[in-house]
């Protein structure tokens, strides 16, 4: 049994683009499946898409290089963790690397970025942050 299945996802992507592997299976549950999104819209990664398996389906994420090779993603690190949740206002949501890197936040209109959350007027719990 998994504690924090979006630590797995977050562990699976920074192993991945250690390894410099262009794709990764994760398996789907809708949260993840937010969380890819978010990091398409804000130009991290290429697109996901769901795949049906049994047991369960799986989520496979495109990665994104550079032209040279260069990581897109620089670190993924997740902040909330089930012992200890970390929430944020919409005056206190996190600025990452000066504007350079994004936080993911989970929120009463669905999961979002930190600019999306702010444009909203929304705060909610800091699931992970990425540059």
């Amino acid at each position: 049994m998994m504690t924090d299945p979006v630590a797995d996802m977050l562990t699976r992507i920074r192993n991945a683009i250690a390894i410099e592997r262009p794709i990764v299976d994760i398996p789907t549950s809708k949260l993840k499946k937010a969380i890819a999104d978010v990091l398409k819209r804000e130009g991290y990664i290429w697109g996901f898409e769901e795949i049906e398996e049994q047991p369960q389906n799986v989520l496979r994420v495109q990665l994104k290089y550079g032209p040279n090779g260069e990581k897109v993603i620089q670190k993924i690190v997740r902040a909330s963790k089930p012992g200890r949740r970390q929430y944020a206002g919409v005056s206190e949501t996190p600025v990452i690397k000066q504007g350079m890197g994004i936080c993911i936040l989970s929120t009463n209109q669905g999961v979002l970025s930190n600019r999306e959350a702010k444009a909203k007027g929304v705060g909610g719990e800091i699931l992970c942050t990425v540059w």
